[in-house]
């Protein structure tokens, strides 16, 4: 029999989950003000100023406003990647890689906790 553990214990998610807790706040509170940034950009527009600045402005706006379009949308699968892996959490297979089925190392999954993938099989993937 292998000395390899098959899944973390309970005090390892216990860990895992007060730094998910911590950003999945983190991110959703950036969501909430890219989304507040998106619905008042509008607050800001320069009506008295001349017609070359303005269209020079509104154009600007319109990229700003896709930007933070698109960091939203980002904002949004990042919060639902730590969602899926506090679900992992609750069911305990949290950590597991899931191409080959051993247990992600900590300090990976510290960095970017809602891994699913060990870095040997992240790699692997990138290369195909």
């Amino acid at each position: 029999m292998s000395d390899e553990k098959s899944r973390y214990t309970d005090e390892d998610l216990h860990e895992f989950k007060e730094l998910i807790d911590k950003k999945l706040a983190e991110a959703r509170e950036d969501l909430n003000q890219l989304k507040q940034s998106l619905s008042y950009a509008d607050d800001n527009s320069t009506n008295d100023t001349a017609s070359s600045f303005k269209m020079m402005e509104d154009g600007s706006e319109t990229m700003s406003r896709e930007e933070t379009a698109q960091l939203a949308a980002r904002q949004e699968k990042f919060i639902s990647h730590l969602e899926s892996a506090m679900r992992r959490i609750e069911n305990k297979t949290y950590g597991i890689c899931r191409a080959t089925g051993k247990l992600i190392r900590k300090e990976r999954l510290r960095l970017v906790p809602h891994a699913t993938l060990s870095i040997e099989a992240k790699q692997q993937q990138d290369r195909r």
